[in-house]
């Protein structure tokens, strides 16, 4: 769920109805791994990276222009020594840095032009365009052996009438399974472009269709999320969230939709089980992929009236993948009180606030690190956490073996504190390059400037040797205002 990046747990509760639509209150981005460990590799050294958003960050003055922060793997994992900070400002990245653009606010990673590195696609959903306020501007920055230095190009909206927001979602993969990363931009609209892969430098792609799925559309509507990732052994299928349009309520519901050789088809669209943020990973290694899904708000409106498919504190929904498509009717959920799972369920946790999927022990079983972003420790409110649950050839383990992780973990730098929101965004990768998936965890620290923490994996679990803490101030972006730095990665 990105909308904005709706950052405000230290003033509203996780969830309520406003003339019937679900009002959720942060904006973390999405996990998008297929059935392996897609991760980022912008530079081609074979270590993962991490592309993020300070999008609430001032440049040349201008509040909340914003800013795409990349870090590159090493040997000893990322810190702000190997990184790019880039605006509107930045030698050849389309367009200027102007007050309240939110450049970053959206990204989406794959090699688009075909040259071996990953690309970045980046979104500035609030720019002033073309005369639209808040129309929304998207670019593709190229990768190369330097990383992303900020060469790129515009994806223009061929429909800048018909909504706002234009980038306000993004997702790459391979819809037509012809080899080619393409890229899903979403918008205020129901309508998703689907641009076909074969960008070139000049700014063209192989062609474009849309699809329009099942959900409303209108101002704080449209896909609140778009995740990409192969459910049944396919072409790239696309799981889009938004709000139904056949409920009296309008509650929050995820869409399947299928790749095919012709592209996505939105009239074989199946609904899931809800949930804001979505990871897709081959959870079960069955060679299919698995949807995962955050529903981190309570199960109730303040009015007593309940909210389906929910739980206290929150709800990760797990549906595992078949060469049939997703099997909904065996989706499991999982909240605090689940098994052994780290926590109490309690009201405002956000249990399921990020998500994100990859391998920590390289046992090709996929293990999913989950946000606790609301979560209250001791005297610390909305201080956050994260949960980590270990993959198996019966799914997530709930019964054993699960870690959890605050600022006043043993190891980890930095101490709990209020409004913290520790697992507010979330990755899963290898970014040491020793073939395990690290941890990256953002949080909302020092009221909204934002830090990353990193935590390696150790072969057979996450661990805090080697921890560290990556911040704003160290990383090229002003502490001016609230840079809401690392509050959504690209995925």
């Amino acid at each position: 769920m990105h909308q904005n990046l709706r950052l405000a747990l230290a003033t509203a509760t996780a969830a309520a109805l406003t003339g019937g639509l679900l009002t959720l209150t942060t904006a973390p981005a999405t996990a998008a791994d297929s059935t392996r460990v897609a991760q980022a590799d912008f530079n081609g050294d074979g270590k993962g990276d991490v592309a993020f958003s300070a999008q609430g960050a001032y440049v040349a003055g201008k509040e909340a222009a914003g800013q795409l922060v990349v870090l590159y793997g090493t040997s000893s994992g990322v810190s702000s020594a190997k990184r790019h900070s880039l605006s509107q400002n930045s030698t050849g990245v389309p367009g200027t840095a102007e007050t309240g653009d939110e450049f970053g606010g959206e990204s989406a990673y794959a090699d688009f032009n075909g040259d071996g590195y990953d690309d970045v696609a980046v979104s500035a959903p609030t720019e002033d365009a073309d005369g639209d306020k808040d129309g929304g501007t998207v670019a593709i920055l190229w990768g190369s052996a330097s990383g992303i230095t900020g060469k790129g190009i515009t994806v223009k909206d061929p429909a800048r009438s018909s909504h706002d927001m234009w980038g306000d979602e993004l997702a790459a993969g391979d819809f037509d399974g012809d080899g080619k990363a393409d890229l899903a931009v979403g918008s205020s609209g129901a309508t998703i472009h689907v641009f076909k892969g074969g960008f070139t430098t000049s700014g063209t792609s192989g062609g474009r269709y849309t699809i329009t799925p099942p959900i409303m559309s209108g101002e704080g509507t449209g896909a609140l999320n778009l995740t990409a990732g192969d459910i049944d052994g396919g072409a790239t299928d696309l799981v889009v969230d938004g709000f139904e349009t056949d409920s009296a309520y309008g509650w929050n519901r995820n869409f399947f939709i299928p790749g095919s050789t012709s592209g996505l088809d939105a009239s074989a669209a199946r609904t899931l089980k809800p949930g804001v943020i979505t990871a897709i990973g081959d959870i079960d290694k069955d060679g299919y992929g698995d949807i995962v899904s955050g529903a981190y708000w309570n199960s109730t409106l303040e009015d007593g009236t309940p909210i389906p498919d929910s739980a206290k504190g929150g709800k990760v929904w797990v549906t595992y993948g078949s060469d049939s498509g997703p099997l909904t009717s065996d989706a499991t959920g999982i909240t605090q009180n689940t098994g052994n799972v780290p926590g109490t369920a309690e009201g405002n946790d956000f249990f399921g606030y990020e998500l994100d999927l990859g391998d920590i022990t390289g046992d090709g079983f996929l293990d999913l690190a989950i946000g606790v972003a609301g979560e209250n420790i001791g005297s610390a409110t909305n201080t956050g956490s994260v949960t980590v649950l270990y993959g198996t050839a019966n799914g997530l383990d709930t019964s054993s073996g699960a870690q959890s992780f605050s600022q006043d973990t043993a190891g980890v730098p930095g101490s709990n504190e209020d409004d913290d929101a520790l697992g507010l965004d979330l990755k899963l990768d290898d970014v040491n390059g020793d073939g395990k998936a690290d941890l990256v965890a953002a949080s909302a620290e020092n009221a909204g400037n934002g830090a990353l923490l990193y935590l390696p994996s150790n072969g057979t679990k996450i661990t805090t040797a080697g921890a560290r803490t990556v911040s704003p101030s160290t990383s090229g972006v002003s502490t001016t205002g609230t840079p809401l730095f690392g509050g959504n990665f690209a995925d």
